[in-house]
């Protein structure tokens, strides 16, 4: 299985290392088990002959050649804001790796990439009207650029046709993960207990609503008006009218953004406040709920569980993300 990790300069260094431990653990693990399973033969490649990390580490790297491989892995470029990874996406070496993706893909690769490394891909024009998920920060800012992109930063992992994206950081063990899975479930299972790794379906347990890269005045409002009413009931209307819009306007600007209703990002705030109280305070369910806009706990409870597959016990022993 051969395997080419695209390491572009300002790589990531936890996700690059955890893509080449993750196939390097497998391919030991098969041969301690003398699993009749094919060894990983993986190419770390570049655009350029000298690359380094974020923490500036040199990366020993291979010229792509004309080889065609059977999986592409893009890692992350280790930007966490709008003005770094713009910066970066205008670079010559990731224009040439859109080249090269795009030959990739056409051999019939299997195209992935996690992380910031989803910004990559998406710039090759390889993920237009295909679903996909990226880190959930950047999430706003990923639908802005790729408009064509069908974006679902909830997933942690998401596959369409030939391309799988993950989401953020820790996801790119996750993205190894899925592709050892591919060729061999117990494989995967083995290297996961052997990296103890736990099971992460989603990033909405993650994500905080207030760190998501974006610049739209409307959304702004929007999220201050609603912060400012979780423990009231939501109305479309007066939302509008706090915002001083229409609420068309409201919705569009809303869904463009966040890919959410205006409900459903009330809803996320009433979830990201009552976790925190959870979290911060020895108030009961019931007292949350109630601070929060919920009729009872047993409501809460409910939408905890659909939104984060957490219970209150369970977010309770977790410590403040801060």
């Amino acid at each position: 299985m051969r395997v080419f990790v695209l390491v572009l300069d300002g790589a990531f260094d936890l996700g690059l290392s955890a893509i080449l431990d993750a196939f390097q653990t497998a391919n030991e693990l098969i041969a301690m088990d003398r699993l009749a399973v094919p060894k990983f033969q993986v190419s770390i490649v570049s655009m350029r002959k000298n690359v380094r990390t974020a923490h500036g580490l040199k990366v020993p790297v291979q010229p792509a050649g004309r080889q065609a491989p059977e999986y592409v892995v893009v890692p992350a470029i280790a930007c966490k804001t709008r003005d770094t990874l713009e910066t970066a996406l205008a670079r010559s070496d990731i224009r040439d790796a859109g080249s090269a993706l795009r030959r990739w893909a056409k051999s019939g690769a299997t195209m992935t990439a996690a992380c910031a490394g989803t910004f990559v891909m998406a710039e090759s024009g390889l993920l237009n009207q295909h679903r996909a998920t990226t880190t959930w920060w950047l999430a706003p800012m990923f639908r802005e650029r790729y408009p064509q992109v069908p974006l679902d930063e909830s997933d942690l992992v998401v596959k369409s046709g030939n391309f799988v994206t993950a989401g953020a950081a820790l996801s790119h063990i996750d993205l190894a993960l899925w592709l050892i899975r591919g060729v061999s479930p117990e494989l995967a299972s083995l290297t996961a207990r052997y990296l103890i790794v736990d099971s992460r379906p989603s990033q909405s347990a993650y994500a905080m609503t207030d760190h998501l890269i974006h610049s739209d005045p409307v959304v702004h409002s929007f999220e201050r008006w609603a912060r400012a009413r979780l423990a009231h009931g939501f109305s479309l209307d007066g939302a509008a009218k706090g915002v001083g819009t229409s609420k068309r306007t409201l919705a569009r600007r809303i869904q463009s953004v966040l890919g959410k209703t205006p409900l459903s990002y009330f809803q996320s705030l009433r979830v990201e406040r009552a976790v925190h109280l959870l979290k911060t305070s020895k108030a009961s369910v019931e007292e949350i709920a109630a601070k929060v806009g919920y009729a009872d706990g047993a409501t809460l409870r409910l939408l905890l569980r659909r939104r984060l597959n957490l219970g209150v016990k369970e977010i309770r022993r977790t410590p403040e993300r801060r």
